[in-house]
């Protein structure tokens, strides 16, 4: 007579103690990303900004900032940025044009948003896109 063991139930029990084990483990990976979250120290945050579809830079004997909105097709849906970048050194005159800026665009049919941000260098342009699209798809902006 040939002897059959009954290892079934050890089989099912190795799969159940397994299955445990792998469960445990997602949730303390989940829970161990979200502590680290919360206690990470806040990250400035850089706007998300779309291709743009039209990019304006100052040049001597160039259009003014206005002059060159009023050529762009008027569109509910496009967003012109202001983006500058200054040094310490340059802070205030920097301010201080893209403050200028936003006040000519904001005589334009055009929705205005303005980041200032230090830099290495100082520079200032605009960029004229469809952001409003970038933020509907999620995409975090401040």
């Amino acid at each position: 007579m040939i002897a059959r063991g009954d290892a079934g139930w050890q089989l099912i029990l190795a799969d159940l103690a397994l299955i445990l084990f792998l469960l445990v483990l997602a949730a303390l990976a989940g829970q161990t990303l979200r502590e680290e979250a919360q206690a990470a120290p806040a990250i400035q945050a850089i706007p998300a900004l779309a291709p743009s579809q039209a990019l304006y830079r100052e040049t001597p004997g160039g259009p003014q900032l206005g002059e060159w909105l009023s050529r762009q097709t008027a569109d509910v849906r496009a967003t012109l940025t202001i983006v500058a970048h200054h040094t310490p050194e340059d802070a205030a005159a920097i301010w201080e044009r893209a403050r200028r800026w936003s006040d000519a665009a904001s005589e334009t049919d055009f929705a205005v948003r303005v980041i200032v941000r230090r830099g290495q260098t100082s520079d200032i342009y605009a960029s004229l896109a469809y952001d409003d699209a970038v933020e509907r798809r999620g995409v975090a902006t401040s």
